[in-house]
């Protein structure tokens, strides 16, 4: 090729992948391999010193994995990626690189369930404490911030009401508390918004859901920005301090503008241990080369889905950032031009007991607690992923006893709409 950068469409299929270079396989091979020989000792030896890049175990690394990383990074606009088993996984991987126990990380209310479930119990264990603040009041996350902050995590579009994040002023807080701001960006995908052009340092996602796409394997990444110092004020030991298991190497000394990523590898996967699949990270490149067709229609047909809903007698609200009267409208037009995404909540007048009701009376919709899939998707999420919270808390994450929430798949628009006209109707 030229000199030009390659657009959108060309990474998602091209990016990290080259012919294989032995059998000149055209496709990423599954190197469904445990381990790698060395060519000698003192290979083996810069390998496990990271005195040179390689492959030694699938748990650290692998070359299937490798491809995956290269394109998500060239995606997101990143200088490296680490994949691992979920997004709950890349969750715990990042923060364990930034927090000491007793140390402390400011999160938007308006999270995925599982999340706001992860951060208020799980990780209490590791004496990691979070904090709370509201992603559509800035002045709270300034609120939060105490000496012991030492990140800020929001989502770029949140699960489950589709509410769109103002990220550019979060990350301006952040960015006065010399803290890293981490970017779940799972439900707009990189094709609709891309944090890091906004001010985040560290991104997220499950694989499992739109860039994977099929609903079919599990997988979790981080990207690292390239863009914080580490070793600003000694928050950070992890990555500013010698490293006594490498030889005293201080890992942003060392690899620079990719030392987050490194360090989430040979620090966070190879102790903790969850590790890709080769296989999965196989079926999500192959589904990655598929993401902006998908996202797009995705987008078009839940707009057309949101615009009937609003419509309908038996419909409280719906809450949709690309409708034109909803209160995210305005950011949606300005971090996602091309579409809000896929995932958002409507309000029915029956309460608790017609959302239930609902989900049993559709029949093209799945029931079932994934978004992001071809297929389209509904749940009740105050029976379901945040029935573990009280009224209250379910509220404020969006996720009221009212509140059904959809993942609009790529179906016909017209049949999804028959599909909710019967059950509403039912």
């Amino acid at each position: 090729m030229s000199d030009r950068l390659p657009g959108f469409a060309t990474l998602a299929v091209h990016a990290g992948a080259q012919p294989d270079p032995t059998t000149g396989a055209r496709a990423t091979p599954i190197y469904q391999t445990t381990s790698f020989v060395f060519n000698d000792a003192d290979h083996a030896a810069s390998l496990f010193g990271l005195q040179a890049f390689g492959n030694i175990y699938t748990r650290i690394g692998n070359p299937t994995n490798a491809v995956l990383e290269e394109r998500v990074a060239a995606l997101e606009g990143g200088t490296a990626a680490l994949a691992v088993a979920s997004g709950h996984a890349a969750q715990v991987v990042v923060l364990q690189q930034l927090l000491q126990p007793g140390d402390e990380f400011i999160a938007a209310r308006k999270l995925y369930g599982g999340s706001i479930n992860q951060f208020a119990h799980a990780f209490k264990s590791f004496g990691w404490n979070v904090v709370w603040a509201d992603s559509d009041d800035v002045a709270s996350f300034e609120r939060a911030v105490t000496p012991r902050t030492r990140a800020i995590f929001i989502e770029s579009i949140a699960n489950p009401a589709g509410s769109i994040t103002d990220i550019e002023a979060i990350s301006t807080v952040a960015r006065k508390a010399g803290v890293p701001l981490i970017v779940d960006n799972t439900l707009a995908s990189p094709y609709l918004i891309r944090p890091i052009d906004h001010g985040a340092d560290i991104v997220v996602h499950s694989l499992t859901k739109f860039l994977g796409g099929h609903g079919n394997s599990l997988g979790g990444i981080i990207v690292d920005a390239g863009t914080f110092d580490w070793s600003t004020g000694g928050k950070y030991p992890m990555l500013s301090e010698p490293r006594p298991e490498y030889h005293g190497i201080r890992l942003q000394e060392t690899f620079g503008n990719f030392a987050f990523a490194i360090a989430c590898r040979v620090l966070g996967l190879r102790d903790l241990g969850p590790a890709l699949s080769p296989f999965n990270a196989f079926m999500i490149l192959t589904g990655i080369e598929t993401l902006p067709l998908r996202m797009q229609k995705h987008c078009d047909n839940a707009k057309a889905v949101a615009e009937f809903l609003g419509d309908h007698s038996a419909v409280a609200s719906v809450n949709y950032a690309g409708l034109a009267s909803d209160k995210y409208n305005q950011l949606a037009r300005k971090y996602a031009p091309k579409g809000a995404g896929a995932v958002f909540t409507f309000s029915l007048k029956g309460g608790y007991d017609a959302g239930v009701s609902l989900v049993s009376k559709l029949q093209l919709f799945s029931h079932l607690a994934n978004v992001g899939d071809t297929r389209s998707l509904v749940i009740h999420p105050a029976s379901t992923t945040h029935s573990q919270l009280d009224d209250a808390a379910k509220v404020k994450s969006g996720a009221g006893p009212d509140v059904v929430r959809l993942s609009i798949g790529i179906e016909d628009k017209e049949d999804l709409i028959a599909d909710l006209e019967q059950a509403l109707g039912a």
